[in-house]
């Protein structure tokens, strides 16, 4: 069974996941509203906002304005704690089985410090003063993967703070020396995005963290507002690349997610499909690497326990001697 998927590299069925980081006022929501705007072709029906901010984002609830002055209504939903990364990536893919094209997530700091999120999680887990990062950060990395293979464009809103650091100086004064500013998020949750910037004073200006070059005409010139024009740019961008079957992009990324479960979850799932679907998947070499990645998922679970790698031939064995014929 092939791990890997080999084929000529093209700029195909891309979809862009990008973080807007910065302090409270510094413009966040409303950038990410027009980006998101922009990114819908001007369709504010197919953008969505998960709310986790008490509904604060209902008040950006006239914003949106087409070319006749017009308010365009957007899709909003109110996320409560607990913030669990599980709870994330549930609010993420009721969005994108509504149909939703662009989501904006304001904001993806609680999945890290707010209440039930990572850092609660790595708390109660803990035995002997030594917290359970290793239960936090392998729920984070789902809600992770959850974005970077959904259907959607995602933005997401980040928290911002202040870091600084205290000390003496030679007369034993005490000395406070900014840091810079500090996205509240899993330390490398900033480089996982297409492309992610730092906001700053009201989103007139923007200090780059990641950006593809070929993205930075739009998104990395640093100085004045990202607009929803801004945002139709990037919809074009990505419009130029060949384009998918939405059916078949739409069914590959919902068992690329369905792989992480394993091959029981695999198998359930792939009869429901449309045998047109199905073949595209095969033709493609989709279908063998995403069993191989099922198969991965499920050793990963059954070697982390005593006795892991027998119980793992005995499954294959079984898996061999049942339905996996319908997998050919």
């Amino acid at each position: 069974m092939s791990v890997l998927n080999i084929r000529e590299a093209q700029r195909e069925g891309a979809r862009l996941v990008i973080s807007l980081a910065g302090i409270s006022g510094g413009g966040k929501t409303y950038t990410a509203l027009q980006l998101a705007y922009g990114l819908a072709n001007f369709n504010s029906r197919k953008v969505g906002f998960i709310d986790t901010e008490n509904r604060r984002g209902s008040l950006y609830a006239e914003i949106l304005k087409n070319d006749a002055g017009e308010i365009q209504r957007f899709q909003i939903g109110d996320l409560d704690a607990p913030f669990s990364p599980k709870r994330y990536t549930e609010a993420i893919l009721e969005f994108q089985n509504a149909g939703v094209e662009v989501l904006v997530l304001d904001s993806g700091s609680h999945e890290w410090e707010g209440t039930g999120g990572c850092e609660e999680i790595a708390e109660r887990g803990a035995v002997r003063g030594m917290k359970d990062w290793s239960t936090s950060k392998s729920e984070h990395k789902k809600f992770v993967n959850t974005m970077l293979a959904s259907n959607m464009h995602i933005i997401v809103c980040v928290r911002a703070r202040e870091k600084v650091k205290i000390s003496k100086d030679g007369s034993g004064k005490t000395v406070v020396e900014s840091q810079g500013m500090q996205p509240i998020c899993e330390k490398n949750f900033m480089f996982e995005m297409t492309a992610s910037m730092l906001m700053w004073n009201e989103g007139t200006a923007q200090t780059v963290i990641k950006c593809p070059a070929e993205l930075k005409p739009i998104l990395g010139r640093e100085s004045g507002y990202i607009t929803a024009a801004d945002g139709k740019a990037l919809r074009d961008w990505v419009d130029g690349a060949k384009q998918l079957d939405p059916a078949i992009e739409a069914a590959r990324n919902m068992l690329r997610s369905i792989s992480e479960q394993g091959m029981d979850a695999y198998r359930a799932a792939w009869p429901k499909l449309p045998k047109k679907v199905q073949k595209a998947l095969v033709d493609d070499g989709s279908h063998e690497s995403l069993k191989a990645a099922a198969e991965a998922f499920d050793k990963q679970r059954v070697d982390s326990k005593p006795g892991g790698a027998a119980l793992d031939d005995l499954n294959k064995e079984l898996a061999e001697d049942g339905d996996a014929g319908a997998f050919e």
